[in-house]
C-alpha cells in the first residue's frame, strides 16, 4: 500500500469513528432532554414546588382554624386564556376574614366545534401572599375535558391562612387556562 492510500484509509476510518461518536452523543442528548420532563415533575414533587395536583389544606384543617374577625382581606379573582377558550370568574371579588372558608365559581366556554383538553395554573400577587392562600378544592387540580361549545362552572373553595401578614390588605388570585394537546392542524393554522 502507499502512503497516500494508507492516509486515505486513516482518513475514512478516523471519519467513521468520529462519525459515530457525534450520533452517540446526539442520540445521548435527545434522551436527556427526553427524560427532563419525568425528572423536572419528580424533582418538584420531592421539594414540594411547582405542584397543581395537590390540595394546598385539607378539610380537617380547615375545621381547626380560626377566624380572624379583627380584619378584613379583599380578594380580587383574574382570568386569562391561551387558546380556544373563553374563561372568567363569576364575580370580580370579594372581602373575607382570614380563616373564613369561602368558594368562588369561575366559567370556561369552549368555542370550538371540537374537544378540548385544557388545564389551568394559578398564580397569587402580592407574591408573598402565595404561602397563605390555601385551596381545598380548585379546578387547577385536574385537567378540564370540555365537549364541543360546553360550558363549565368550576368551584374554587379556599381559605386565607389568620396568619397571612397584617400589612396584606388585598390578594389577587389569577388563573390562565391552557388548551393542552394542540391538535396538529391547530397548531399549523396558529
Amino acid at each position: 500500500m502507499s502512503t497516500q492510500q494508507e492516509e486515505t484509509h486513516i482518513d475514512r476510518s478516523f471519519n467513521r469513528s468520529m462519525l459515530i461518536k457525534l450520533f452517540v452523543v446526539a442520540l445521548g442528548m435527545f434522551g436527556f432532554g427526553f427524560a427532563l420532563v419525568p425528572m423536572y415533575r419528580a424533582i418538584c414533587e420531592v421539594i414540594g414546588i411547582n405542584n397543581l395536583v395537590q390540595k394546598d389544606i385539607s378539610a380537617k384543617e380547615v375545621k381547626n382554624r380560626q377566624v380572624d374577625m379583627t380584619r378584613t382581606v379583599s380578594i380580587e379573582f383574574d382570568a386569562n386564556a391561551r387558546g380556544p377558550l373563553k374563561f372568567k370568574p363569576e364575580q370580580n371579588n370579594l372581602d373575607l376574614h382570614p380563616g373564613e372558608v369561602m368558594t368562588v365559581m369561575y366559567q370556561v366556554i369552549n368555542e370550538q366545534g371540537r374537544m378540548v383538553k385544557a388545564q389551568a395554573i394559578p398564580s397569587y400577587a402580592p407574591k408573598q401572599a402565595t404561602e397563605y392562600f390555601r385551596k381545598i378544592e380548585c379546578f387547577c387540580f385536574t385537567q378540564q375535558t370540555l365537549a364541543p361549545n360546553e360550558t363549565k362552572r368550576m368551584p374554587v373553595v379556599f381559605v386565607v391562612d389568620p396568619k397571612l401578614p397584617k400589612d396584606v390588605k388585598t390578594i389577587t388570585l389569577s388563573y390562565t387556562f391552557f388548551e393542552l394537546d394542540v391538535p396538529k392542524s391547530v397548531a399549523k393554522g396558529l
